[in-house]
């Protein structure tokens, strides 16, 4: 078998596979229609959809970092035996979250030694003691272990909306970063978010607490049950209003039973009794032990379930439970739906302020599309049509490569599930231009060497070798600029980067390996090559 045989199977498997690709294997017309959609996926500005910035309220993290020192501490000095007249934080807002600062007053001055080994020992690696008197002390985050809560946020924020938005199935959604502390949440297809916006704000603490009394109808009545002196063990948390039902408010322990990372899975699922949604959890396996235990010795007793610091209800435990739960009267199956993709998906280690939120309609993105394509297309017949008036018939060569260069260009974003952009329409009509560009380069070349007098063989194989150098100059240099364009653009640029490059790599194939074996297919049906029309 030729050589140029060899090539020509080349050409014919690549273009049947990119095909594919595209379209896959259509049965009808529908079907063909239905692939097309699912294979070339539209961004927001083509699709419609919303763009929403979300501020990250960092001081919440490192209120939380503090609260959970301020639990161990408490726990530590109890086992020593060392008292303290009080211990708090301070309440930093976002443009001072760094100076967090935990306040501990009233430690003996006999128990300083003892007291300073325990935080040094336990805490110093992350925060630093200073000695406010000779019974007051404060604890200061380092510079150091701030930025890394700020790094740990934003990285578990970014990766926890992503779960919920892919839960939610919408895979070609993206999340950004956006500055030291915003993120850009790009939903295409959606032009309504208001409930992905709820989803994505839901904190989704759940945890489990003993009741240790309640239900009472005021937090002053259960204040009055411990007669005005809440333990420090203990704390009051309400149920909050919900669908007119009046306030209730519950004596809880202070330590949780189950925390939001023991879960290990959630879904819905509708009561075959009642009728009614509920949400069903499993823990893992360590939790699962834990909570045997616990439940095994307190039968008769109630539990609370808590989100997000709401008690949703205070079930008795009537037998020893394992690794698994429900939360029932979830009303709908959106309302149960949500709240396990919520725990799946984590719980948020900040809040989340929305900064900003751009819908593009569906009928924008439409007109987007037509103008887009109408423009390529015009672009295209004007090119194809100076080819073949000004290189005759090596004027179809280039437009065949031209074409092919397309579908390449297609079927790679199709299997790489890159989202097609508006700009990433304009590096498709860019590379079209540099595709054309290059076959002009060897066009020119092989004329070069026609009028030095050269057959027709002779002058192909000059002008491929003459002009290959220069194409992988100007490709290599043009994916260089591309790659920081990728590296440092936001959302639209990096779609018109993707676009570009794999252009330029389809374009090297397509004018060097396809046009080259097009010329030599031509001049092999000819008796003696000695004519070319360029």
């Amino acid at each position: 078998m030729s050589s140029t045989r060899i090539r020509l199977l080349i050409i014919v498997a690549v273009t049947l596979v990119c095909i594919y690709g595209i379209i896959g294997i259509p049965t009808s017309k529908a079907a063909l229609v239905d692939n097309w959609k699912k294979n070339i996926r539209l961004g927001t500005d083509l699709q419609g959809g919303s763009n929403l910035i979300y501020q990250i309220q960092m001081q919440d993290a490192f209120k939380g970092e503090a609260d959970t020192v301020i639990q161990r501490l408490r726990d530590e000095l109890a086992k020593a035996s060392i008292p303290f007249a009080d211990m708090n934080r301070n309440d930093p807002d976002f443009d001072h979250a760094n100076n967090i600062q935990i306040n501990i007053t009233g430690v003996p001055a006999t128990k300083a030694g003892d007291f300073r080994t325990i935080v040094n020992d336990n805490f110093g690696a992350v925060w630093i003691l200073t000695t406010v008197n000779e019974t007051d002390y404060r604890l200061t985050m380092k510079p150091s272990e701030a930025l890394r809560v700020r790094t740990d946020t934003l990285t578990q924020t970014i990766n926890t909306i992503e779960k919920k938005i892919n839960g939610l199935g919408l895979a070609e959604s993206s999340v950004q970063q956006r500055g030291e502390s915003q993120i850009l949440v790009t939903l295409p297809g959606v032009d309504d978010p208001a409930r992905i916006k709820q989803i994505l704000q839901t904190a989704a603490i759940l945890e489990l607490y003993e009741v240790q009394g309640g239900p009472f109808a005021s937090r002053e009545e259960a204040m009055q049950s411990k007669n005005g002196i809440l333990p420090l063990s203990s704390q009051i948390l309400s149920t909050g209003v919900r669908g007119g039902t009046p306030t209730e408010y519950y004596i809880l322990a202070r330590t949780p039973v189950v925390r939001g990372q023991d879960l290990r899975d959630a879904k819905p699922v509708q009561n075959g009794q009642t009728g009614g949604w509920e949400t069903n959890f499993v823990l893992t396996q360590d939790a699962a032990k834990r909570f045997e235990r616990f439940t095994g010795a307190h039968i008769r007793d109630r539990l609370a379930i808590v989100l997000d610091k709401k008690v949703l209800s205070a079930p008795t435990i009537e037998a020893k439970i394992s690794d698994n739960g429900v939360i029932t009267n979830m009303g709908g199956h959106d309302a149960a739906a949500d709240l396990a993709l919520n725990l799946r998906a984590g719980s948020l280690p900040a809040s989340l302020v929305n900064m900003e939120e751009r819908s593009v309609g569906p009928s924008l993105g439409a007109d987007s599309i037509r103008q887009g394509v109408a423009s390529g297309i015009a672009g295209v017949i004007a090119v194809v049509t100076i080819m073949l008036i000004y290189y005759k018939r090596s004027g179809i060569n280039a437009t065949l490569a031209l074409i092919l260069n397309a579908l390449i260009l297609i079927a790679a974003l199709s299997y790489f599930e890159a989202v097609l952009t508006l700009p990433g329409i304009a590096g498709i009509i860019l590379t079209i231009g540099m595709a054309v560009d290059s076959n002009v380069l060897i066009f020119e070349r092989i004329r070069e060497e026609l009028r030095a007098g050269k057959a027709a063989i002779a002058a192909v194989d000059a002008g491929f070798g003459k002009a290959f150098l220069t194409i992988i100059d100007t490709h290599v240099t043009t994916i260089v600029s591309c790659c920081f364009l990728f590296l440092f653009g936001t959302g639209p640029v990096k779609g018109f980067a993707v676009t570009l490059v794999i252009g330029l790599f389809a374009n090297v194939f397509t004018a060097v390996f396809v046009s080259r074996t097009i010329f030599n297919w031509e001049l092999s049906g000819q008796k003696r090559a000695v004519t070319l029309s360029i």
